[in-house]
């Protein structure tokens, strides 16, 4: 490579240094404001989404910077905010409740499950499979969304009254709470239900309020005034003040769990990946500048990495930080450096303050953060009124959630998507076609029930491609029409929505000829794309059936059937009946249905 280029490369690997040298100061005051205001938004949100993942609250922030700090040196984003959130923290946590690993050792499991998710951004990036994370579905996602946070709302509730619960599915936990309610510490409700009017009121009254900022704020200063800890109320314990050091997980945790690290990341992968592409591209396209959503994945894959090996928790795009970001002011990554740099100030200077926060503040700190941040009220809906089966798949997902865990609904997830895209894919739509009235177009008899057919002429549309798991339901499709009972002396399959076909798709139209033959029955095919004519052409199924037989539409297929009916009718002589009709009953004169 040319030592000119090597500048070229570093700078597409690390953005900053293309963009830094050329920054204008004009731009700082934006930049630092917006910095200002998302670490307002984080830092209590942080301590929270720590409580999610099991882990200390500090290892929150730890992430929050890390990921902030090293996502600005790679991305290509100038709004985009990155750190921990609700949905990933849940499945961290998911990973913390299978182990059962508790203290530092959860910690480093989720460290080595934020490494282990960097990685998998850095691959994506590298072989350029973003096209995995689409086989997670939106229904599904929404649904796995949903059950997390009723699984992580679920687990919450014992902050707010003082009580216990235990189970290894979230319907147990929810049974152990409710027999545990005679238990009740009364002063940790009191503090619960005002800290949820609190963080609630000003979501619901002054949305721009940070309502997360304001109840830890007031929480700290009541656990002072009223000495809260002294009265039973539980506090979240010793906070560390200082800096993290770099520390890689031990490596017993790696081998001795390295299936749940695995599945985990994956999950945190086909969360995230999608999520980050798309914000990415919202704000770059509403300030009109470009992204690179390749170097947006190495940059969500440093992140991690970072955020892993500084003792932190999985991070990615944060669209409400990202969107606080915008408009605060932020013109580049420099408002991310600034919040990074505020969240490691506030690691050094006030970390310890947070150790008399109530544990049940910090609950409902969480409780809103999943409910308003995981559970999309709106698009279950609807899903629900758009596609019914959409909807029932995403309810699954939830139920599978509930009943085996957030680790094991990653998996269920994904098997759900697998399922979706299996039965999709195997049973494409094969509507019969009839001609509306007076023009040559065939359209769906269903939509269109007065439309004309013709007599002992059948034919239909095959929506999808014609590959292996497609060539059965064709077949099943072929022998409905023949066993159906009528008259039938020709089938004309439409193949206008096939875009691709593949050896067992071309031999199967072979066979099926064959079938049609056996029986009496002409096969006629229409509207053939070239690239699947060739392959047809190569496999030899274009010799056998005709080039004759292949029509550039419906109308010019069902008129070649008449024509040819009309002329073998005329070879036959004449009719044996004075004055009948030559071509009897089964004439191809259309009918209204």
């Amino acid at each position: 490579m040319p030592r000119k280029a090597w500048p070229q490369r570093f700078a597409r690997l690390l953005p900053v240094v293309g963009w830094l040298p050329r920054y204008d100061r004009a731009w700082l005051r934006g930049d630092v404001a917006a910095g200002i205001a998302v670490t307002a938004l984080v830092v209590p949100k942080n301590l929270g989404y720590a409580g999610i993942a099991g882990v200390p609250l500090q290892n929150g922030l730890y992430a929050a910077a890390a990921g902030a700090i090293i996502y600005a040196l790679f991305c290509t984003s100038r709004h985009i905010s990155t750190g921990p959130s609700s949905s990933l923290a849940a499945v961290a946590g998911g990973a913390v409740l299978a182990t059962g690993l508790g203290g530092k050792q959860a910690a480093e499991l989720v460290a080595a499950i934020t490494i282990a998710t960097g990685i998998l951004f850095l691959a994506l990036a590298l072989l350029r499979l973003g096209w995995i994370a689409r086989f997670l579905t939106k229904a599904v996602i929404t649904g796995f969304l949903t059950g997390a946070a009723l699984d992580v709302v679920i687990g919450e509730l014992p902050k707010l009254t003082g009580t216990s619960s235990s189970g290894d599915t979230a319907w147990r936990e929810l049974g152990t709470w409710f027999r545990g309610l005679d238990d009740v510490h009364w002063p940790t409700v009191l503090v619960g239900v005002v800290s949820l009017g609190v963080i609630l009121g000003l979501r619901f009254l002054a949305p721009a309020v940070p309502g997360a900022l304001v109840l830890v704020t007031g929480g700290l200063v009541a656990s002072w005034a009223f000495d809260l800890g002294s009265h039973g109320v539980a506090l979240v314990g010793d906070v560390p003040r200082g800096l993290p050091t770099p520390e890689l997980p031990a490596r017993a945790i790696v081998e001795q769990h390295y299936v749940i690290i695995v599945v985990a990341a994956i999950g945190l992968l086909l969360i995230g990946f999608s999520q980050t592409a798309g914000d990415a591209r919202v704000f770059a396209a509403r300030h009109r500048y470009r992204i690179d959503v390749n170097q947006e994945s190495v940059a969500q894959g440093m992140a991690n990495l970072g955020a892993g090996v500084f003792q932190g928790m999985p991070v990615s795009t944060s669209l409400s930080a990202s969107s606080l970001n915008e408009s605060a002011g932020a013109r580049t990554p420099v408002a991310s450096l600034v919040t990074g740099g505020l969240v490691l100030a506030t690691l050094v200077v006030l970390a310890p303050v947070f150790s008399v926060l109530p544990k049940a503040v910090l609950g409902a700190v969480i409780i809103d953060a999943v409910v308003f941040g995981m559970i999309d009220v709106a698009e279950l809906r609807r899903l629900h009124l758009v596609a019914r089966f959409d909807f029932w798949v995403a309810v699954a997902a939830i139920v599978g959630v509930l009943s085996a865990g957030v680790l094991a609904g990653v998996a269920i997830g994904v098997a759900l998507s697998l399922a979706w895209l299996v039965y999709v894919a195997t049973r494409p739509p094969m509507p019969l076609l009839a001609r509306e009235p007076g023009t040559q177009v065939f359209r769906e008899i269903e939509e269109h029930p007065t439309d004309e057919t013709f007599t002992g002429i059948a034919a239909f549309r095959l929506d999808g491609g014609l590959f292996f798991a497609t060539t059965e339901a064709l077949e099943e499709r072929v022998r409905g029409l023949i066993d159906d009972g009528r008259p039938l002396r020709a089938i004309v399959l439409d193949l206008e929505g096939v875009d691709f076909v593949d050896s067992q798709g071309a031999s199967k139209l072979a066979e099926l000829h064959e079938l049609v033959e056996s029986e009496g029955i002409t096969l006629r095919l229409a509207r053939v794309k070239p690239h699947v004519l060739a392959v047809l052409r190569a496999d030899g199924f274009v010799d056998r059936i005709g080039a004759d037989h292949i029509h550039g539409n419906v109308h010019r297929a069902v008129e070649a059937e008449k024509a040819a009916e009309v002329s073998a009718i005329a070879a036959d002589g004449p009719p044996a009946t004075p004055g009948a009709d030559p071509r009897g009953p089964a004439s191809g004169t259309p009918r209204r249905r």
